[in-house]
């Protein structure tokens, strides 16, 4: 009883149901520079929004940038593939300072 109506509890809170997935189908690791991407989209109700991870290894860490967009996909291809190009438009537009802080993880 508890269960049902916490579930229609969040339907009205914007909640997720406990059988719908958060993370969506996620594609090849790409090497961008000296950095690898990792479209990760999020899959919510019908569509994909765009998430993905940057990663970067320095020294024996691995420096680790995640990202998500408000862009919805209804193809799970179509949110690959336009994550791996905000990945690579981030890693531009940032260049060296994207990791120069030196933390291990953050959302950029």
């Amino acid at each position: 009883m508890a269960s049902f109506l916490s579930n229609i509890l969040s339907v009205f809170s914007g909640g997720k149901s406990s059988g719908e997935a958060a993370a969506g189908p996620s594609g090849e690791p790409q090497l961008y520079g000296d950095c690898t991407i990792y479209a990760e989209p999020q899959k919510e109700g019908s569509q994909y929004r765009l998430a993905g991870r940057i990663e970067k290894k320095v020294g024996e860490d691995v420096l680790v940038r995640k990202f998500i967009r408000a862009d919805l996909f209804s193809s799970s291809d179509d949110a690959i593939e336009c994550t791996v190009r905000k990945a690579q438009q981030i890693i531009d537009q940032h260049g060296p300072s994207l990791f120069s802080d030196g933390e291990k993880l953050r959302q950029v």
